[in-house]
């Protein structure tokens, strides 16, 4: 089998999130989409995304890796990621080529799982058909208390067990305290609730709130402080019986490599874009699980899925859902899981009304 063509194209979706309700979400938010054709009739499908100011660099960069694979076997994943790999090395591994190779990565595994009639779930490890899945973007930190106080009961009856809200823009450690409070009461004690700082803090901050929080149970705090500083990462680490979460603003696997020898993190989270595509998230899977490291995701869960269910150490999918508008139908979630589709590949299929109505020219 060959790859005889790669379709890009940029598109623009609302900036919505259909969990949070009541708030204006003005804008847009732009995506690069990948559809990869072979000479035996099976296509893969991909998707990547950085900041708007750079997407058509992007869009640049990934129709120039996509060349490359032109006439390349897309059952032989890792020869054509290595030979993209030493095609960039000049501007890899890390930044806008990671972002690129990825969408074209995850449509060659696609393909693959197509063509033996399999899901990529079941390709890569096949541990189970389903993983927990967390609420996402719904408790965001410019939501109020009052806000808190519904929406997280809300997401309960939607059938989440879990959620993300975030701290940092708090004018004192106790107001951040009182936010986590408000929202444990809200939803009671058995619902798992993360917090995400986006690198907000300091090491001393990150202590002195992850502290105040520790009667609240929070199932973890995610990247409380600059996803490079590997050493501050494990001071509160060790500081803190909350476990830390960090991973989804490192590109490639070396600096997962860095966050886990360093015993930065309690739980390795990996964005499938910046990490480099499936490939390389299943490098920094089993790195983790040597480590005894859980892994979660960060966005995409309609591909996430596949990979959070297929290995033994995934514990769970977030659930952002900036890319449902993508696809002719998404995942199913049921009982607090989403499942993986029991279609071979990736069972996903691009609604190609909404890439026109989206699409940039």
């Amino acid at each position: 089998m060959k790859i005889t063509e790669v379709k890009t194209r940029i598109v623009e979706v609302p900036a919505e999130n259909h969990l949070v309700v009541g708030v204006p979400q003005p804008g847009t938010r732009p995506f690069v989409t990948v559809e990869m054709m072979s000479d035996a009739g099976i296509d893969g499908v991909g998707i990547t995304f950085f900041g708007a100011a750079l997407t058509k660099a992007l869009k640049a960069a990934v129709d120039a890796l996509a060349e490359l694979t032109i006439g390349e076997d897309p059952m032989q994943i890792e020869k054509v990621v290595a030979k993209l790999r030493a095609a960039g090395a000049g501007a890899g591994p890390g930044g806008i080529f990671t972002l690129a190779l990825s969408p074209l990565d995850m449509a060659m595994w696609d393909i693959k799982g197509k063509a033996m009639g399999l899901s990529v779930s079941q390709l890569v490890g096949g541990y189970r058909d389903r993983a927990p899945v967390y609420a996402s973007g719904a408790l965001l930190r410019q939501h109020g208390l009052e806000y808190l106080e519904k929406a997280g009961p809300r997401l309960v009856e939607m059938g989440f067990r879990q959620m993300k809200t975030q701290m940092g823009s708090e004018p004192t450690p106790a107001a951040s305290a009182e936010r986590i409070r408000v929202l444990r009461e809200a939803v009671g004690p058995d619902i798992d609730i993360m917090c995400d700082i986006n690198q907000l803090w300091n090491t001393n901050q990150a202590i002195d709130v992850g502290k105040r929080v520790e009667p609240y149970n929070l199932f973890w705090l995610e990247d409380v402080v600059a996803a490079d500083d590997y050493q501050g990462l494990a001071k509160v680490a060790d500081n803190l019986s909350t476990p830390i979460a960090a991973g989804e603003y490192v590109y490639g696997i070396a600096p997962h490599r860095q966050l886990i020898e360093h015993r930065s993190v309690d739980i390795v989270m990996i964005d499938l874009a910046r990490v480099g595509g499936i490939t390389q998230f299943l490098k920094v899977a089993g790195m983790a699980e040597a480590f005894n490291m859980p892994v979660v995701s960060h966005l995409i869960p309609e591909i996430q899925v596949h990979l959070i269910s297929a290995i033994p150490n995934g514990l769970t999918v977030e659930y952002f859902p900036w890319t449902n508008v993508f696809w002719q139908e998404m995942p199913a979630m049921e009982d607090g899981m989403i499942v993986v589709p029991d279609r071979p590949g990736l069972g996903l299929a691009f609604d190609q009304q909404a890439l026109s109505k989206y699409g940039v020219a």
